[in-house]
């Protein structure tokens, strides 16, 4: 991603004061013209790209910014499952919500939902396992204590909410 496109995003912050006992709403887009594919619509790549803009925005709200990446800690995307639903367009308006499906002091398990910004019908999901990472030694690491205190207060809330449905499939062809 373009560092100074990166920059200039205008994020979400976490506060004391913000409820959480609902999936997050900290990220929406439009559908850009070079997402579009052969056959008209949003390309299955660049759903994952548009759920990583949605977890960068979930970084932010919970501290991890470039001082945080600077200081040499960041999460890592280590497994990802989309499903899609529904064809996107160029220009069509995109929101997303975010739930943490799980925490532990070294992995964060969460979920995407990608929904049309207009109709509301809901176009993808994403679930993904994240390991908080030490990258000068390239190895898996506690959260940092600023940053995991708030994820532990966002896990509080969600962890009450019913898991989606999306959660945990396997996808296999049954035979017979």
């Amino acid at each position: 991603m373009d560092n100074e496109i990166y920059l200039t995003r205008e994020y979400q912050y976490y506060s004391e004061s913000d409820k959480l006992e609902k999936p997050l709403k900290l990220y929406s887009a439009k559908v850009h013209k070079d997402w579009i594919d052969y056959n008209g619509h949003m390309s299955e790549s660049f759903y994952l790209y548009a759920f990583g803009d949605a977890s960068d925005a979930l970084f932010q709200y919970i501290g991890i910014d470039n001082d945080y990446r600077l200081a040499g800690q960041s999460f890592y995307t280590v497994e990802t499952h989309i499903n899609y639903y529904l064809e996107a367009s160029e220009n069509e308006p995109l929101e997303f919500t975010t739930q943490i499906l799980g925490l532990d002091p070294k992995r964060l398990h969460i979920f995407h939902q990608m929904f049309h910004g207009e109709s509301g019908e809901l176009l993808a999901t994403t679930e993904q396992m994240l390991i908080h990472v030490d990258m000068k030694k390239a190895k898996a690491c506690e959260i940092d204590q600023s940053v995991s205190r708030i994820l532990q207060k966002i896990w509080n809330e969600h962890e009450k909410l019913p898991s989606p449905k999306q959660k945990g499939r396997v996808m296999q062809i049954k035979l017979g």
